[in-house]
């Protein structure tokens, strides 16, 4: 699954990589670490509006949920999302359907289990260049308070054969979109089989993976460490085969 990610480069280079204006540039800050159980606001473009860069809360909120309970119930199961199920699952299906997004990073973290010990990687672009993960997102109202509240999930595949290797366990990995289908998956109408040949597993050849320190579990939303990013080398841990 995706639990953490990061987008650690400043609002700038976004706009620049993504042809789309930062509407809460004074808001953001770089993001080195982020768990999602800390519901962090990460940057995301939307398919109501493509041309600009806004921030929403990770975990999704169905638009239909009743009371704050139920909100906060809920956005702990739609952290993701499985491109297998994203069309047809309640939670899932009418952002599926309706308001798609890029959730934009430039990379993401999963652990490795071996000999009973677990070793968080960095997985990225060579470059570190910022990418989209393909995400649904949807607004909520809180009936009481009557705040819009915007929120994301990020959609999962079946691991590549890097990430096979590394998230070892349960074999999954966010959907990530190349540029040549970023917009695809913005704009194209709400065909199911199109939009599903688009939730498949990046090529392997094309990611680049390194192990991080473990200091990345505990630190929930970082925006002051970035030595979690820097390459720590475990003894005993063999290579990933490219």
């Amino acid at each position: 699954m995706c639990y953490f990610s990061s987008i650690s480069v400043g609002f700038k280079i976004i706009e620049t990589r993504f042809g789309a204006r930062f509407v809460q540039s004074e808001q953001f800050k770089p993001v080195y670490s982020a768990s999602a159980f800390t519901f962090p606001r990460l940057p995301v473009i939307t398919s109501e509006n493509p041309d600009q860069i806004d921030l929403f809360n990770w975990g999704l909120i169905p638009f239909w949920i009743k009371d704050e309970t139920a909100a906060g119930q809920i956005k702990q199961q739609t952290i993701n999302a499985r491109a297998e199920t994203v069309f047809v699952k309640p939670s899932f299906r009418h952002s599926a359907a309706t308001k798609r997004c890029l959730v934009l990073v430039n990379g993401f973290f999963e652990w490795r289990h071996f000999e009973k010990q677990r070793y968080p990687y960095y997985i990225g672009l060579p470059d570190h260049e910022p990418f989209a993960l393909a995400g649904i997102w949807d607004l909520w109202i809180n009936r009481r308070t009557e705040e819009e509240i915007k929120t994301f999930s990020i959609i999962t595949t079946q691991a590549n054969p890097l990430l096979e290797q590394i998230h070892n366990i349960k074999k999954r990995m966010p959907v990530v979109l190349s540029r040549e289908t970023e917009r695809n998956w913005l704009y194209q109408r709400a065909d199911k089989k199109g939009l599903e040949a688009l939730l498949k597993p990046y090529a392997a050849g094309r990611l680049n993976a390194f192990t991080v320190d473990r200091a990345i579990s505990r630190l929930g939303l970082n925006t002051e460490h970035p030595a979690v990013l820097i390459p720590k080398e475990y003894a005993g841990l063999p290579a990933v085969k490219d």
